[in-house]
């Protein structure tokens, strides 16, 4: 069965458009508050307001976040602030005297520096350590990228979103500039592949999967403009007993085991369709980078990632039931715990949390250092988030920054001074606005979805 992690069967060759300009060296953080060294305790207060969370920049910090620099691990000894490459796909070079390694996945435009991401094949995981100097978005340089294929270089002038089918009593098309002219909407959301955390099951529980390994920085939130999709749909006619749209990119066909699957589509039931979903076209102030759906995509809030297609060139809105491989063949629950037909289509996200530091990170004993984090769930608001420094024997309440703003994604922090050197394993836990809580355990599916346990994070404490 096809499942996330095949080769490309297309790969296009590009040249670079620019080069990246060069910031002054900046390193890994584990951070005291206000120039201030903490305690074991809890650090000075952090809290964003509603308004400080969503207007923060996206590389800058709030006024008066004043961060004392403690490196953790090895660090970055350099970051390079990517232009947007419109074009192109570099191999292989390398910079020189001294500055960082360039460098693309399969089918990806943008660059890949090894202290920001991860690479696997056609995707690219974000470093939880790359953020930990950034505000509440993640910038478009940093931000993750799932493709089943390669990133399509789209003329949004000859794009156009056609719009058809049984549901629809108007059937029209919108160019690029048509949807520009439209009302428009500004949303912080969440994309989360549904395989964010997939080597968890193997290396924390054991259990033998498929799939891209992500550990758990497959996600990312920025700051996204554009036309609410039910906008779209009222203009061309949606009828009253319409029950599905499908949303089609257009990326190559994804081809696997002689099989063409077609390019990459899902059907979002009209409910969903008309509560909060936008076809969106910009990201983070600025127009989509290719990687993330130049010239338009959606944007699903809540659902699993698959559900905000990329590059999408048409809807089909229907008055029956739509299918396609990506909520038949794929994206359903597999396993002898599940039918033999799989589970329901996936849906909604789950809770989980991450800390802002490199895995296996190298801290010193007696140092008193601030843990950071974010936690999110598809169910909305994070309530509150517990951290265990000793693999869940004690656990203590971290603090929430900004407990009230979107629900995208929830910041927070706690102080700890490590006394004990060697091994340690810190545990965040967290509890959603409806009581939903991370669990221990994660019950077990073939292709790895959704992986919601309680993540161990391993750091080693070594003499100061």
């Amino acid at each position: 069965m096809p499942h996330e992690g095949f080769a490309d069967e297309t790969v296009h060759q590009r040249a670079w458009a620019g080069r990246p300009t060069r910031n002054d060296p900046d390193r890994l953080r584990l951070a005291s508050v206000d120039g201030r060294t903490v305690d074991g305790g809890i650090a000075g207060d952090e809290t964003v307001d509603d308004e400080t969370a969503g207007e923060k920049t996206v590389d800058g910090k709030t006024a008066g976040e004043t961060l004392v620099e403690r490196v953790a691990g090895e660090g970055v000894a350099g970051r390079a602030v990517l232009d947007e490459a419109v074009a192109g796909q570099a191999v292989g070079e390398r910079a020189t005297d001294g500055e960082a390694i360039r460098t693309v996945a399969e089918g990806i435009v943008k660059e890949l520096p090894p202290e920001l991401f991860i690479a696997h094949g056609t995707n690219a995981e974000m470093r939880w350590e790359a953020v930990r100097d950034v505000g509440y978005h993640v910038p478009n340089e940093r931000f993750f990228v799932r493709n089943h294929t390669s990133t399509p270089i789209i003329d949004a002038a000859t794009w156009r979103l056609e719009l058809h089918g049984s549901g629809l009593t108007n059937p029209r098309s919108f160019g690029y500039e048509e949807l520009l002219a439209l009302p428009a909407v500004t949303r912080d959301v969440a994309i989360e592949c549904a395989g964010n955390g997939r080597s968890l099951f193997t290396t924390q529980q054991r259990q033998e999967i498929s799939g891209t390994p992500w550990r758990l920085g497959g996600i990312g939130v920025a700051r996204w403009r554009g036309v609410p999709l039910s906008t779209v749909l009222d203009r061309a006619g949606l009828t009253p007993d319409a029950v599905d749209v499908m949303p089609r990119g257009l990326d190559p066909h994804y081809v696997c085991d002689g099989v063409d699957y077609g390019p990459v589509r899902r059907p979002i039931p009209v409910a969903k369709a008309l509560k909060d979903v936008i076809l969106a076209y910009e990201m983070n102030g600025r127009p989509l980078p290719p990687d993330h759906g130049y010239p338009v995509r959606l944007v699903v809030p809540s659902w699993i990632g698959l559900a905000s297609v990329k590059w999408v060139g048409d809807i089909e809105v229907s008055t029956s039931p739509l299918a396609s491989p990506w909520n038949t063949d794929f994206y359903r629950m597999f396993g002898e715990d599940h039918p033999p037909e799989g589970s329901a289509p996936l849906a909604l996200q789950t809770v989980k949390s991450a800390f802002e530091l490199p895995w296996d990170a190298e801290l010193r004993a007696g140092h008193p250092y601030v843990l950071h984090g974010r936690s999110w769930s598809g169910n909305g608001r994070i309530a509150g988030v517990e951290v265990s420094v000793d693999g869940g024997t004690t656990w203590r309440q971290a603090r929430l920054r900004g407990p009230h703003v979107v629900p995208a994604w929830t910041r927070w922090h706690i102080g700890w001074n490590p006394l004990k050197t060697g091994p340690h394993i810190l545990l965040a836990r967290a509890t959603d606005e409806t009581g939903a809580v991370q669990p221990s355990r994660t019950p077990h599916n073939d292709f790895g979805y959704l992986f919601d346990a309680v993540a161990g994070h391993p750091v080693t404490v070594v003499n100061g």
